[in-house]
């Protein structure tokens, strides 16, 4: 082990003096936690290809995202605490295996039934991500912490944004399954990676599974703000999933007949988004978290709402539209999560690992509700019926954000 990793070994926090990680190392942590969450939406711009070749309807093809979000979820509440009480490391490396694993039989699947089976395992491992995060938290000095785990949200969230870019264009050019064998090689290659460079980590707490899962209830129970975080965070990912998991197969429709590139091309317009996102933990900083979540969740509703206006506007410029009101969604939508995790992390640092767990799994409820009820909107009513869910979830994300506190709440 290297004398890095010897001085990492502890998962103790260094001291401010401490010298920062080596670029390396951070750059490992970053492209692990974006290679790993990308893995959840590769799928969704090649929804229309998909479908097509594997003779299956709309509907049933838009539970592929729903239970790919289903899976992350339940991997978050099951799986990420265990981060706490075993070597980070070799949970991470287990995960790494199983998601490249799954990648490729979802490459190789026949069927649309094998294909859902192996989107719920990619959503259980790709937890890999929320292992990473806390990861770099620990191993980062005080004096650094912060840049540090910004940089690793940063690579979380464009494996999130550019993952449609990457997966539009391949499926495209080269075919959807390519693009499953092709995102299994690169969590081989991260794998590998971790393997070499990644240090040991010592266990936080003795807890037993159970008890470690039931300590969730109680985080859950003993803090409003933590409750208050999680329902708005949920609420205003339905539609953010409904808008991305429906728009491959809306673009392929009337009036623009558009392939799985153009679909994938918007993930561009929420990179954009979301390199803005770091404006708001800034304003975080100097104004509090509270006011960030609200204007995060205004600005999405805003956002949904010009977008409800598209279909009055000829193609080219309901395009134009869409794109101007991706950006918009896309930063509130990272504002609001970045204000919520400062939130979280702040209300018991003893136990972030597991505040975080609640506060992913109900984001990612929310996406799997937004999958499946986008999927059907869709299909049933039309695209108004997406951005009416779009327009009514976030709303009720503000809502919560704006509904006054009592004590702790």
């Amino acid at each position: 082990m290297s004398s890095i990793q010897a001085a990492h070994a502890g998962a103790e926090p260094l001291a401010p003096a401490a010298p920062a990680l080596p670029a390396s190392l951070v750059l490992l942590l970053a492209s692990g936690a974006g290679f790993a969450v990308a893995a959840l939406y590769y799928s969704q711009p090649m929804l229309g290809v998909l479908a097509a070749d594997i003779g299956a309807p709309t509907r049933t093809v838009g539970f592929v995202p729903t239970l790919t979000q289903l899976g992350y979820a339940l991997g978050i509440l099951f799986l990420a605490p265990l981060g706490d009480r075993y070597d980070r490391r070799r949970i991470i490396l287990a995960k790494a295996a199983v998601l490249c694993v799954a990648l490729l039989l979802a490459g190789a699947s026949p069927s649309v039934g094998m294909l859902l089976a192996a989107s719920l395992a990619i959503g259980l491992a790709a937890t890999m991500a929320q292992d990473i995060v806390p990861a770099a938290a620990t191993l980062a000095p005080e004096a650094s912490r912060g840049k540090t785990v910004g940089t690793v949200m940063t690579g979380l969230l464009f494996g999130i944004l550019l993952s449609r870019v990457v997966s539009g264009f391949v499926a495209e050019h080269f075919g959807w399954r390519t693009m499953f064998v092709a995102a299994a090689a690169s969590i081989a290659l991260i794998g590998a990676a971790a393997w070499r460079g990644l240090p040991r980590f010592k266990a936080t707490t003795h807890l037993a599974y159970g008890a470690l899962l039931r300590s969730l209830a109680t985080l859950w129970q003993r803090h409003g703000a933590l409750r208050r975080a999680a329902w708005a965070q949920g609420l205003i990912s339905i539609g953010f999933s409904a808008f991305w998991s429906t728009l491959a197969v809306m673009l392929h429709g009337e009036p623009f007949h558009l392939g799985s590139t153009a679909a994938g091309a918007f993930g561009l317009a929420g990179a954009a988004g979301a390199l803005a996102a770091p404006l708001a933990g800034r304003l975080a900083d100097r104004r509090g978290p509270e006011l960030v979540t609200r204007l995060g969740a205004a600005l999405v509703v805003v956002s949904f709402a010009v977008m409800a206006l598209a279909p009055l506007m000829a193609p080219g410029a309901q395009l134009a539209v869409i794109v101007v009101a991706v950006v918009g969604f896309d930063l509130g939508v990272q504002a609001t999560l970045i204000a919520h995790q400062t939130i979280v992390y702040g209300i018991e640092p003893g136990a972030r690992s597991r505040l975080n767990a609640v506060l992913f799994t109900a984001m990612f409820i929310g996406m799997a509700i937004g999958s499946a009820v986008g999927a059907l909107a869709l299909a049933q009513w039309g695209w108004a019926a997406v951005t009416a869910l779009a327009i009514v979830s976030s709303a009720a994300a503000l809502a919560v954000r704006l509904w006054p506190m009592s004590g702790r709440a």
